[in-house]
């Protein structure tokens, strides 16, 4: 169905096209012919156009007649496509009573007129409907011209001829008013309306009939058959060869061997072949053979009903199973295309019998002629699609074209190409309950689909293993070579036996491959290696494969002709991967006796710096941070850090652009901080751009990053008495606030890092309150209302560690109210500064005098001093009293003892608490929790309760049984001071 000439893609879009075309075939419109003068269809050309030349024309108007989307152009442009059909067989005829080059010419000139007419119509156009005239007046001239063939031997041609004639004498475009009408496109093969006939049924009849009859003298009398061999007896009938000698053996006498047919005694077996008959029978089978395919296709084309389409694919199945020619000529006719239609209905029936005569076409194709059309005209994902189907017989039949196609090398690459397709094949194997036949059947679709190598990774990545296993186990070199790369990129997923049946089998392997490999097996190793121990879940089968001491060798000791291999970096990735996932316990990690866990810290701590490459850094610094969970290398860690200058090397990491290194720099330097805490501030007070690099600005639309947040908190761990670090980030206090506000009003806080960067800024925040001995941190304080910020945190539900951090805080600020507040102030009013110097003597009316503080006997406030009862943050801090967290609770107690210490005025501060019911609160603490420390603060709280408190409040307290059961306890096991404690209430209550 493409044009001479026309590019693939443009071929294509010409099928789709036509496709419209000949959905007008079987339209027949009344209407009054319209002639034009005859001097109109002369046009100067040669004779000797040849028939290319006429195609490309042809295929030039049917692009024209589709631009105009116009049924009656469309119409038009239809009969000059079917022209082309009739153009094609007249050069190949051999019809003596046609003269085809005279009927060639005649033809050409029609179809080079309509063309410059095709070209001059412009739709909307005032003169479209002139040229459509001069249009019809050129098609009737060309039905004259095709009414001179006469009839041929090929009177299937001649019918189609006649056919062709007879539409074009009853055409006739439409009125006006319909010419400017656009239609939708319709498919060529529009058989999802298979049960409604089409008016070209009776074509299909028709040219069926011309198939010759039957002849009698083709039949063996014996067998009522068409012979194969046919042999003359002496009675001169002729039989079947196997048949008439099985007739001689039945007489055991042979002077009583008769003629099955004519009943006369036969004196000699004696069998002549009959060398006309036969050919005769082989000529008449090829010509019927031939004119059934040809019928088959017109009844494919047509979109017939759907018993017509199934005749015609049985008849089609029927002479590919007689020969192997058959199937040549069927592909060649171009039934292929039509079949890929088909494919398209929803027919189970007609899907049935495509997908069968496809196998057909592809069977014995040792040149892949077969596969090639259907690689380029049928949708090989529909094919793949009903392996889905819940008809099982549409589910084999595609199972057995897939195998035939999948004995093409070119067709295993585009069923592993197509999206999906790998995935049902694996999916059909092992979907419950089983289907032995189809099993089997895919089964020997993967086998010749591991031809390409490509398709074994797809296989792997869908959960079927065998076949990459298998080539990487027993494949030649470079199959073993691509197969360990493949496991370098595969993810093993998260079914734990088919995971560890994959890495007992590969890990051995890719262990030998790394000490015994040559450079190209290591690197495809060490690739694989690092990609399986990339997920913390497999952790458990490489410890168990021994692959993590093995590491330690090859890291800082594998060698080649007494020089370190460059695998340093691979091996230091693999073994921080495998420490990360939490699978290793510190035995795994023995080494032999050469090298001991203390040389191993010891040479990757001097290596960590600067001038090391940055990829051997990171895991070095991933490695160390692991270590330092286990107490025995944790000391051994220590212990080199303290000995060298290693901390100093590791702040410099801050400063490298690196980003990942950077990162676990960080991390690595806070889990340091217990042990080398200011010698990490001062270190890092001294690097240049640091402290204030780690606090680099956000954007404000953007969710913090994994360094943004580790940074963060890196300063927020420092330890908070370090005056010169909290210098250094004095001015950054505005910049901190300003993060806070941004993050917790766009969301950010939800992200991934969100909570722990809020943390970090809290903890910044909490660091100053550390140091308000120095007057720079007080009037930070008072500057930015340090207690009003970190009230408001306190009510931050979403984050303990805020709560914690902001309780701390509270409590940092309110132990230092006591030493700021000053004896009440009288304010002086209704008198301005000039008016009070020149006066004597004022009212005492016109002072007023600043309430003193009920707790701390001065002038308070907030800002200013950081009262906590002015703050409002009293009601808050007893709240958090009811929370899970320990650490929260505990934070929150210490900031209320403040207000119960002795400077203050207990008889008030008790009564504030009291009214806030501080008792039930304190009662629940030690009813939630049995922790040592926090009911020592709970107790010391409560003797000052019952030391200062009414006699209401000492009931309250009395008369809770728990309280008083928990005390005993205390008293019989407590340690010396809760028990003393513990004694001095149950006194009070006494």
């Amino acid at each position: 169905m493409g044009f001479v000439g026309a590019t693939c893609a443009h071929e294509l879009h010409k099928v789709h096209n036509f496709m419209i075309f000949w959905s007008y075939w079987s339209e027949t419109d009344p209407c009054t012919p319209l002639s034009i003068p005859s001097t109109e269809l002369k046009v100067n050309i040669s004779s000797s156009s040849d028939v290319k030349s006429l195609l490309v024309v042809i295929s030039e108007i049917t692009e024209l007649s589709i631009v105009t989307q116009n049924d009656n152009i469309i119409k038009m442009g239809c009969y000059f496509y079917r022209v082309s059909s009739v153009i094609m067989e007249l050069e190949s005829s051999e019809n003596t009573q046609t003269n085809p080059a005279q009927i060639l010419l005649s033809l050409s000139d029609c179809i080079y007129i309509a063309k410059d007419l095709f070209s001059s119509i412009t739709i909307p156009d005032s003169e479209v409907e002139t040229t459509m005239k001069q249009l019809e007046s050129v098609i009737k001239h060309m039905g004259e011209v095709l009414n001179l063939i006469k009839s041929s031997e090929e009177e299937y041609f001649h019918y189609a001829v006649q056919s062709l004639a007879k539409d074009i004498n009853g055409f006739s475009f439409e009125t006006s008013e319909e010419i400017h009408h656009v239609q939708k496109e319709d498919d060529l093969y529009d058989i999802n309306d298979l049960e409604s006939s089409t008016d070209d049924e009776p074509e299909t009849t028709q040219v069926m009939n011309y198939i010759e009859p039957l002849y009698e003298t083709f039949f063996c009398p014996l067998t009522n058959k068409i012979m194969n061999d046919p042999v003359t007896i002496e009675t001169g009938v002729t039989y079947e060869r196997i048949a008439i000698t099985e007739w001689f053996e039945k007489f055991g006498n042979p002077s009583d061997i008769i003629c099955p047919k004519t009943g006369v005694k036969i004196n000699n077996r004696i069998l002549n072949k009959n060398i006309a008959l036969r050919d005769t029978i082989k000529q008449w089978e090829e010509r019927n053979e031939q004119a059934t395919i040809k019928a088959a296709k017109s009844a494919l084309s047509l979109a017939s009903s759907k018993p017509k389409i199934l005749e015609a694919l049985h008849n089609l199945q029927i002479l590919c199973r007689k020969k192997q020619y058959n199937v040549v000529e069927i592909r060649s006719i171009g039934i292929i295309p039509l079949l890929a239609t088909i494919l398209k209905h929803e027919d189970r029936d007609l899907i049935i019998a495509t997908l069968e005569l496809l196998r057909q076409l592809t069977e014995n194709d040792d040149e892949d002629e077969g596969k090639k059309t259907i690689a380029t005209t049928v949708d090989l994902s529909r094919i793949i699609q009903h392996l889905t189907s819940k008809v099982e017989y549409i589910k084999h039949s595609a199972l057995l074209l897939l195998i035939e196609l999948s004995k093409s090398s070119y067709f295993c690459d585009k069923i592993g190409s197509v999206t999906g397709g790998v995935l049902m094949l694996v999916t059909l194997k092992y979907r419950q309950p089983v289907d032995a036949f189809a099993s089997e059947k895919v089964d020997e679709i993967l086998k010749n689909l591991e031809r390409i190598p490509s398709n074994i990774k797809i296989m792997a990545e869908n959960g079927h293993w065998q076949p990459l296993l298998h080539h990487f186990l027993e494949g030649n070199e470079e199959m073993k070579m691509e197969m360990g790369s493949y496991l370098g990129e595969i993810f093993l997923g998260h079914d734990d036996e088919i995971k560890g049946y994959v890495l007992e089998t590969v890990l051995p392997v890719l262990v030998q491959m790394v000490f015994h490999g040559n450079s190209l097996a290591r690197n495809v190793s060490f690739k694989a290696l690092k990609q399986i121990s990339s997920h913390p879940e497999n952790g458990k089968f490489l410890v168990r494969s021994g692959i993590a001491s093995n590491m330690f060798n090859e890291m800082l000791k594998r060698t080649i002709y007494n020089k370190p291999m460059n695998s340093k970096a691979e091996a230091a990735a693999i073994l921080a991967n495998i420490l990360e996932s939490g699978s290793v316990q510190l035995n795994d990690l023995q080494t032999d006796h050469k090298m001991s866990l203390d040389y191993i810290i010891y040479n990757m701590i001097k290596k960590v710096r600067n001038s090391t490459p940055d990829d051997l850094n990171i895991n070095f610094v991933r490695i160390l941070l692991c270590l330092m969970k286990f107490p025995k290398t944790q000391d051994i860690i220590v212990s080199v850090v303290e000995e060298g200058d290693a901390c100093a090397n590791i702040i410099e990491l801050l400063n490298n652009p690196n980003e990942e290194l950077q990162v676990v720099s960080i991390l690595f330097s806070i889990a340091l901080l217990p042990f080398f805490g200011n010698m990490l501030a001062d270190r890092l007070c001294k690097t240049r751009g640091q402290p204030q690099a780690l606090l680099k600005e956000l954007q404000e639309t953007t969710a913090p990053t994994e360094k943004q947040a580790v940074s963060v908190s890196f300063l927020a761990k420092l330890p908070h008495e370090n005056l010169s670090l909290n210098l250094a980030l004095l001015n950054s206090v505005p910049l901190i606030l300003r993060k806070l506000d941004q993050v917790q009003r766009s969301g950010a806080r939800m992200s991934k890092y969100g909570s722990v960067y809020l943390e970090g800024l809290v903890g910044i925040l909490v660091r100053f309150t550390s140091t308000l001995q120095d007057q720079q941190f007080l009037v930070l304080a008072r500057t930015f209302s340090f207690t009003t910020v970190f009230t408001e945190l306190l009510m931050n539900t979403f984050s303990d560690e805020i709560q914690k951090l902001s309780a701390n805080g509270l409590e940092n600020l309110s132990s230092k109210t006591v030493t700021l507040s000053k004896p009440p102030q009288i304010k002086k009013l209704k008198f301005k500064k000039f008016y009070l110097q020149k006066c004597f003597s004022f009212d005492p009316k016109n002072l007023e005098i600043t309430p003193p503080c009920p707790v701390h006997k001065g002038a308070c406030s907030s800002q200013e001093t950081f009262c906590l009862v002015e703050a409002k943050a009293v009601e808050k801090l007893l709240t958090c009293f009811d929370h899970n967290n320990i650490q929260v609770v505990e934070a929150a107690l210490s900031a209320i003892c403040t207000l119960l210490d002795e400077r203050v005025d207990l008889d008030r501060s008790v009564s504030i608490l009291l009214q806030e019911k501080v008792i039930h609160h304190l009662l629940n603490v030690i009813k939630a929790h049995k922790n040592e420390s926090l009911r020592q603060k709970t107790f010391w709280i409560l003797e000052k309760l019952l030391m200062e408190g009414d006699v209401d409040s000492t009931s309250e307290i009395s008369q809770d049984r728990f309280l008083r059961a928990t005390l005993i306890n205390v008293l019989h096991y407590g340690n010396g001071d809760i028990r003393l404690m513990a004694e001095k209430i149950l006194r009070h209550l006494v």
